[in-house]
């Protein structure tokens, strides 16, 4: 694992919702234009890396829980602390609550095993899966990492192929854009 960096902690962020009702906030970033979805106090999907607000619609646009979403800003404290993120501030976003519903055990298991690599710090897929308490499982944390809802806050970028190799990435501009966030947390080892 690379360098353990200082994180500003941050206020809880606190949705503008009712539990019930899910909101859509798009808003552009250093890092092209994100899409927050959320539920209550839970996110539900993020995307980003868009060219404009149609993108990130379209892209959440075959997403069960975007449909009927109405779009406002959501939670501010969040949309100000992924701008900052995007501009290069060291943010953990350990404390924002991720929707789980849906996921078997093993993923919230890894998910929550990812949420413990800090800023700046990589692991292979064999590293999350030991991690994860399942050493011999690293394909299968590669699928749950593929099908990750909420990139950046649950950092599938900081893992990597064995060896230091980039590995996929499924957010716009691929692995060109995955690179792009590990320089930008300064990671150590990348190719």
């Amino acid at each position: 694992m690379g360098q353990r960096a200082e994180f500003r902690t941050a206020e809880r962020y606190r949705p503008r919702t009712r539990t019930g009702s899910t909101v859509l906030s798009i808003f552009p970033t250093d890092l092209g234009w994100f899409g927050l979805l959320g539920r209550g106090e839970s996110v539900l999907r993020l995307c980003f890396g868009h060219v404009g607000p149609a993108e990130v619609r379209q892209a959440l646009a075959g997403c069960v829980d975007a449909a009927g979403a109405s779009e406002c800003d959501w939670t501010p404290d969040l949309r100000r602390r992924l701008e900052g993120y995007a501009a290069g501030e060291i943010d953990s976003f350990r404390d924002v609550r991720v929707a789980m519903e849906g996921r078997t055990q093993f993923q919230k298991t890894v998910i929550g095993a990812l949420r413990s690599v800090g800023y700046g710090e990589t692991v292979s897929y064999r590293e999350l899966a030991e991690l994860a308490g399942s050493p011999r499982s690293a394909r299968a944390v590669g699928r749950v990492m593929a099908a990750n809802r909420v990139p950046i806050i649950v950092a599938c970028h900081r893992v990597l192929a064995s060896g230091g190799g980039l590995g996929g990435f499924s957010a716009p501009q691929g692995t060109a854009m995955k690179r792009r966030l590990l320089q930008m947390e300064g990671a150590e080892a990348i190719r």
